[in-house]
């Protein structure tokens, strides 16, 4: 057909998709220049947490046993924490309660693992265990006490956390087999006696030593050493001296306002 023939309208459809080709190729272009140059997003700063080295064993199976049957309407616990890296292990027995006034016990058996070691003053070691307490005025005893487990370093201190009470923490480590025996007892009114935490740790006795023999018989020549609590000869009597060892402590306070 000579082009003199050629409709304007046979021209359009060419044109107008010239034309959308151009305009597509615009619109890309403005939405990568948009996304060059536009600024960064503002990541808010990543906060990390805090992680504990020791674990809880959720359905801890006691190895310990703490037995004051006179203290039996205490709150009691007992936890089992894991070292996440060394494998360690403690045994952690508590009696009362923490914030009253009226007598606590706590009791910390530690079988070191591969982890690092404690720390080698027993000052230290007692503040960092009760620090949930608020220890302050942690002071060195001179003597140390004896006990079914052998000498133990003496470490007193008050509470700033909770109720005021006096402390007196405990600690006596063994080399073989490795163990470390530890914690406090505390009251409100005056230091707990010595005697009476030495009459105290004659009930602490082991249940099942598991795949260590060698703790076995370090509680077995525990329970050789038991003086019961002042008296040799358990035929007579298993706690002479202290025969309700929780209401005398309990009692302390009071009788010593009444003597004032």
């Amino acid at each position: 057909m000579h082009p003199a023939l050629h409709s304007w309208r046979d021209d359009v459809p060419a044109q107008i998709v010239r034309l959308l080709s151009y305009v597509g190729a615009l619109a890309i272009l403005s939405i990568a220049a948009a996304q060059f140059f536009q600024s960064p997003p503002v990541k808010e700063p990543i906060t990390p947490i805090d992680q504990s080295d020791w674990i809880d064993i959720e359905r801890p199976f006691p190895a310990f046993a703490l037995a004051i049957p006179e203290a039996g309407d205490q709150p009691a616990r007992y936890a089992i924490r894991r070292h996440a890296e060394g494998g360690g292990r403690k045994d952690i027995l508590s009696l009362g309660d923490t914030d009253a006034p009226t007598p606590f016990l706590q009791v910390e058996i530690y079988r070191p693992g591969s982890e690092p070691p404690i720390h080698a003053d027993p000052a230290a070691t007692i503040a960092d265990s009760a620090a949930a307490m608020g220890p302050i005025d942690v002071t060195l005893e001179d003597e140390p006490l004896a006990s079914k487990f052998g000498a133990l370093t003496l470490v007193s201190f008050a509470t700033s956390t909770g109720a005021d009470r006096q402390c007196l923490g405990f600690l006596r480590r063994f080399a073989d087999p490795r163990l470390q025996v530890s914690g406090w007892f505390c009251q409100s009114g005056g230091l707990v006696p010595r005697s009476m935490l030495a009459c105290a740790l004659d009930r602490l006795t082991l249940l099942a030593a598991g795949s260590e023999p060698k703790v076995g018989a370090l509680f077995a020549q525990a329970e050789r050493n038991r003086s019961f609590c002042g008296q040799r000869e358990p035929l007579l009597a298993a706690t002479p001296k202290y025969r309700m060892l929780w209401q005398a402590l309990a009692m302390q306070p009071e009788s010593r306002r009444q003597n004032r």
